[in-house]
């Protein structure tokens, strides 16, 4: 879901690409949609794995939750952050799999604008043929669209759309794929969905990188007695309607080990500075504004709060690690060979 207009090009050991300074009008000053509360009372989740056709046709005129705005400015930090470590054992599997005349089908759930396309498929090698999942038509469109077109050694990247396959997410929707991908994707979920998920992948034989689970853990400097209580209070409106929130890279760890297959957790941390004022200004905003709708008693102190650290950002003395987890499942590949 993490996506947005632009390749990202972060790479390890360096720092997150700077994006541009923060905008002087209206728009800096509100928090686009998905940077701040994820869910309001009566909502669902962004999208569901398993449902009825009169759920695909009930979310389907639900305004988007998460507008490219927001995922275009998230895509440097989310493509930096992404556990690199962990492409070289997915490397390996794919290298192993059978040789295809379409090269690598690659299902991307819950796609947004397609970032995880862009920062992956030029990373492996090999012809990919990728389906990209959303419920959102604009934004799949977008990411088909900006989508790139050729593999790290030169192959052919081709790509289709599916809006509201999500919903039937099974090992037979999934038949023939090479990989499963998604990005922010884990903490929106609930365990039965999560759940699904692991056994759908299991049942297909194909491998899960599921990237930028949020972890519920954040530092900001200097730390302020207030920290902690909006931390908790965040992570407890990322769990409302039984969404997993912080908890789903544990969950789904152990849902896919469940099923047979070998698992990798991997930290995936944005860590951000005076570089990335806008960003850092929006989630601000967002972690703040989703703390006190889980508890409206903090109303008054976290708005003191918000500007204080709004102002430092501006100032250029505030940093942030935003603490995430990368997963990747390699499922036992259908057939039953190891």
């Amino acid at each position: 879901m993490a996506t947005g207009a632009g390749p990202g090009t972060g790479t390890p050991g360096g720092a997150i690409p700077a994006q541009p300074g923060p905008r002087d009008d209206e728009a800096a000053h509100s928090v686009i949609p998905g940077a701040g509360p994820a869910l309001r009372p009566g909502e669902r989740a962004i999208l569901r794995l398993r449902g009825t056709g009169s759920d695909i046709d009930s979310e389907a005129e639900e305004p988007a939750r998460y507008a490219p705005e927001w995922l275009q400015l998230r895509e440097p930090a989310d493509a930096f952050a992404r556990a690199h470590d962990l492409l070289d054992p997915l490397r390996i599997r794919l290298a192993n799999l059978p040789q295809r005349a379409d090269g690598f089908i690659i299902h991307d759930i819950g796609c947004g604008t397609g970032s995880m396309g862009r920062w992956l498929a030029p990373r492996l090698d090999g012809a990919q043929h990728w389906v990209l999942h959303d419920r959102d038509p604009y934004l799949l469109h977008f990411a088909a669209v900006a989508s790139p077109r050729s593999a790290a050694d030169g192959s052919r990247v081709s790509v289709e759309t599916r809006r509201g396959d999500v919903a039937r997410l099974t090992a037979d929707a999934l038949a023939g794929a090479s990989l499963v991908t998604a990005s922010a994707l884990l903490d929106v979920l609930t365990r039965e969905d999560v759940d699904a998920l692991a056994a759908a992948c299991a049942g297909a034989g194909c491998p899960a990188l599921l990237t930028l689970s949020v972890a519920g853990r954040v530092e900001l400097t200097a730390p302020h007695p207030l920290d902690q209580e909006i931390t908790e209070a965040f992570n407890a409106h990322q769990k409302r309607g039984g969404l997993l929130g912080p908890d789903a890279a544990t969950a789904a760890a152990e849902a896919f080990s469940e099923h047979g297959a070998t698992v990798r957790l991997n930290p995936s941390p944005w860590r951000l500075g005076p570089e990335h004022a806008e960003l850092t200004a929006q989630w601000l905003r967002g972690w703040v504004g989703a703390a006190v709708e889980e508890r409206p008693e903090l109303a008054e102190p976290a708005g003191r709060y918000l500007a204080e650290r709004l102002e430092a950002c501006a100032a250029g003395d505030l940093r942030v690690v935003v603490h995430h987890s990368d997963l990747l499942a390699l499922c036992r590949p259908a057939g039953g060979a190891a």
